[in-house]
C-alpha cells in the first residue's frame, strides 16, 4: 500500500502504553520459556498482532521518547548521546510538530499520563545557594529553602509554571512525573507541581535501585504510589472522553519497570524469582490490564487502537547480570533472559538494547492472534496516525516515520528496508534487510564499552547476518568488506539528507558524527581509512 490516505468510518481512539526498560524477553507471549508471566500482554497478543522485529530508535530513555512523539530519529536532534539530564532543557523544539499536536489538528483530544523525561522547561532563578546542576551524576546538594507567605517554598521557581512540558508540545492535559528516580519528587499536573516539594527526599529512598539523586520532594513522598496513580488517572480520563464525541489520544509512558524498584505489597515475590524487577514487570502488566478493562468498561474498546511498546531493552543492573546488581537474585541463572535470544541490554547497539516488545490491537482492522516479522520502529507512530486520519505529513515532520497501517491489514507487507540504531554512547548501527552493521568494536554501551573491546583486539566494526545469526555472535566484517562499505554509504546518505523517508531533504539540528571519534579507542583510528 503506497497511499497515505485511508477511508475509515470513524476515527479510532489511540492508546499508547509505553513501558520503561522492559526487555523483549520479559513478555511471556514473546518468550514462552521465560520465567515472568504477563497475562495481560498475552491477552493483547491473542486479540491483536505481535511484532517480533520492532525496535526503539535508541537504546536509552529520552531519545526514544523523542522519536515516538516526533517521528524523527533522536540523533538528528541536539542530543547526540546520553539522555536529558536532571532539570535538563527541552529536547523537542517548540516549532516541531508532534503526534499529539498533529492529532489535535484532526479533532483529537490528547493526554499524557506518566513519565515525561524530555525536559519540562523549569523556570529557575538559581543563585549560589541553589544551583540545579545539569550533570548526569551531579547532586544538587545545597538547596535553599525560604519562608514565604504561603509557607516553605523552594528557592528559585520549582513552583512556577514550566515552560516547555507536555502541554506546550501538543497535549491538552498532562499528569505525571518528570523522571521518577530524579528530583523533583512530586506529581506535575499540566505545567505546575502538585503541591510544594518542600523537603529533601528521605535517605531511605536513595540507592538500592530506588532514587538516584538527592533533591526536593513532597512530604511523605513514596514510589509505590506511582503505578496505582497512573491506572486511576487513565481510568478517569477514558471515562471522561468516552462521554464525548471527539476521538482521543492517550499516551501512557509508565515509570516501570525502570527504577525505582518499588513494588506494591501484593506483587512482591509474585514472579517467583526473588527479584524486584521481575515483580515490577508483573505489576506493570497488571496496570496495563486495568487500562484494557477501562476501555471495555466505558464502551470504547472496539474503536480503539491500543499499542504496547517499550522504550528500550532491560537494564543489566536490575538483576540480569551474574552478580545480581542490587537486586535479590540475578534472573539469568534462574533461566530468565530479559533480552530473550538477543545479545546485550539497555544502552547497547546490540539488539538486546533496542529490540522491544511491541503489540497492537485494533478490532475490525488487525486480525486477532496475528504475528508480523517485518521491521518496525518506534518512530512509526506519527506516519501511522497520518494514514489513520487520511492526511499527509509536511516535509518538516515525521522524517523517519513509516506507516504501520499496511502491516495491520497484512502482516507480510513490507514497509521499510532499514532502521538506524543508536546507543547511549552515541554509537551507530544500521539494519538493512537481514544485514546489520555496528560502527564500534563493542556494544556501544554498558555491556562492553569500546575500551574493553579494544583491549581484546576486536575489529573496528561488526557485521552480522541477522537471519542466520540473530544473537550477533559471528562477526562477518572481514568476509564481506563490500557489505560494510555499502552499509556505511547508506548510513551517511540517511544522515546527510536529514530524513529516511521520501520528501524534501531536511537539516539535522546538529552535526552528526557516525563514528563518535571522541570516544573511539586511539588504536582503532587508523582503521577508519579502510572505510
Amino acid at each position: 500500500m503506497n497511499s497515505n490516505r485511508t477511508i475509515l468510518k470513524k476515527k479510532p481512539n489511540i492508546v499508547y502504553f509505553f513501558v520503561d526498560d522492559m526487555g523483549y524477553g520479559d513478555a511471556s507471549c514473546l518468550n514462552p520459556d521465560g520465567k515472568i508471566k504477563t497475562p495481560n500482554l498475552d491477552r493483547l497478543a491473542r486479540e491483536g498482532m505481535i511484532f517480533t522485529d520492532a525496535h526503539s530508535t535508541s537504546a536509552v530513555c529520552s531519545p526514544s521518547r523523542y522519536s515516538v512523539l516526533t517521528g524523527r530519529y533522536n540523533w538528528r536532534s541536539s542530543l547526540q548521546q546520553g539522555i536529558v539530564r536532571v532539570y535538563g532543557d527541552p529536547l523537542i523544539a517548540e516549532d516541531r510538530l508532534t503526534v499529539p499536536g498533529f492529532l489535535k489538528q484532526h479533532g483529537y483530544k490528547t493526554a499524557c499520563i506518566g513519565k515525561w523525561h524530555l525536559g519540562q522547561g523549569w523556570d529557575f532563578e538559581a543563585d549560589e545557594d541553589f544551583q540545579p546542576r545539569p550533570g548526569y551524576d551531579a547532586t544538587p546538594d545545597v538547596i535553599l529553602m525560604q519562608a514565604t507567605s504561603s509557607g516553605l517554598a523552594l528557592a528559585g521557581s520549582l513552583c512556577k509554571p514550566t515552560t516547555s512540558g507536555p502541554t506546550k508540545r501538543g497535549f491538552d492535559y498532562y499528569f505525571g512525573v518528570d523522571i521518577p528516580n530524579w528530583p523533583p519528587y512530586c506529581f506535575i499536573e499540566n505545567d505546575r507541581t502538585v503541591g510544594i516539594p518542600s523537603e529533601f527526599l528521605p535517605a531511605r529512598l536513595l540507592g538500592d535501585n530506588l532514587a538516584s539523586l538527592q533533591g526536593p520532594a513532597m512530604p511523605y513522598w513514596h514510589f509505590e504510589q506511582l503505578l496505582p496513580t497512573w491506572a486511576k488517572k487513565a481510568d478517569a480520563y477514558i471515562q471522561e472522553r468516552a462521554e464525548e464525541d471527539e476521538p482521543f489520544f492517550l499516551y501512557l509512558p509508565m515509570t516501570s519497570p525502570h527504577t525505582p524498584l518499588s513494588v506494591n505489597k501484593q506483587f512482591i515475590g509474585k514472579s517467583g524469582l526473588n527479584n524486584l524487577y521481575a515483580d515490577l514487570v508483573i505489576e506493570t502488566d497488571d496496570v496495563f490490564g486495568r487500562v484494557l478493562d477501562s476501555l471495555e468498561k466505558y464502551g470504547v474498546a472496539d474503536n480503539t487502537l491500543v499499542i504496547f511498546a517499550s522504550d528500550n531493552g532491560c537494564a543489566h543492573y536490575v538483576g540480569a547480570r551474574e552478580d545480581g546488581g542490587n537486586c535479590e537474585a540475578a534472573m539469568e541463572p534462574q533461566g530468565h533472559f530479559p533480552s530473550g535470544p538477543y545479545r546485550g541490554y539497555k544502552s547497547d547497539a546490540w539488539d538486546g538494547g533496542h529490540r522491544i516488545p511491541c503489540i497492537a490491537r485494533w478490532p475490525g482492522v488487525i486480525e486477532p492472534g496475528s504475528m508480523c516479522d517485518e521491521l518496525v520502529c518506534l518512530s512509526d507512530l506519527m506516519a501511522t496516525c497520518a494514514q489513520i486520519v487520511g492526511d499527509t505529513l509536511p516535509d518538516s515532520a515525521g522524517e523517519d516515520s513509516v506507516s504501520m497501517m499496511p502491516l495491520f491489514r497484512d502482516p507480510q507487507s513490507k514497509i521499510r528496508d532499514h532502521i538506524v540504531h543508536h546507543s547511549i554512547d552515541g554509537k551507530f548501527a544500521i539494519r538493512d534487510g537481514h544485514w546489520k552493521l555496528v560502527l564500534c568494536p563493542g556494544s556501544g554501551g554498558w555491556t562492553k564499552n569500546d575500551a574493553e573491546a579494544a583491549e581484546e583486539g576486536l575489529p573496528l566494526v561488526q557485521l552480522y547476518d541477522m537471519r542466520a545469526d540473530p544473537g550477533e555472535q559471528h562477526n562477518l566484517q572481514s568476509e564481506h568488506p563490500g557489505k560494510v562499505r555499502e552499509k556505511i554509504a547508506l548510513l551517511k546518505n540517511l544522515v546527510s539528507i536529514g530524513r529516511s523517508t521520501p520528501g524534501t531533504p531536511q537539516a539535522n539540528d546538529a552535526e552528526v558524527d557516525i563514528w563518535k571519534l571522541d570516544t573511539m579507542p586511539a588504536l582503532d583510528l587508523a582503521a577508519l581509512d579502510d572505510y
